[in-house]
């Protein structure tokens, strides 16, 4: 009985890291130099909130997160991409992570910071921005 929980257990296991390494991880760019975007973005046409979000996310944002929320190769990762999806994590875990920095737990970047500056308010119209790429790239 025991055996039969360890190997299942361990199947479990090699399953989550394969999916992890094969289906979750952004498709790697031949050659991407430091700050390389690392996946491709199709820009929605966006409402009037998520037009102030990009503003605020452009300000606040991008120089780490990158134009779109497309990553940076070597200095932080995609916002557009499937671990960031609404299920897995929520518009609080954005709010979180702007005021109080992230430990580094999906990506090789390093910790993430607060940032400092950025309120409830113009975190809301954020997500809104990077919900609104995110549908328009498939991620719901």
């Amino acid at each position: 009985m025991a055996r039969n929980i360890i190997v299942a257990v361990t199947a479990i296991a090699v399953a989550a890291i394969l999916i992890w390494r094969f289906a979750l991880q952004p498709e790697p760019r031949e050659m991407a130099s430091a700050g390389a975007a690392l996946v491709e973005v199709k820009v929605p046409e966006l409402s009037a909130e998520a037009s102030s979000g990009e503003a605020l996310f452009n300000a606040n944002c991008a120089s780490c997160h990158g134009t779109n929320a497309a990553g940076q190769d070597g200095v932080a990762p995609p916002l557009v991409h499937i671990i960031y999806e609404p299920n897995h994590h929520g518009d609080a875990a954005f709010h979180m992570a702007a005021q109080r920095g992230v430990r580094a737990h999906h990506w090789p970047f390093g910790d993430m910071p607060p940032v400092k500056g950025v309120g409830g308010d113009d975190i809301d119209k954020i997500v809104t921005y990077v919900r609104a790429l995110q549908r328009a790239n498939g991620i719901h």
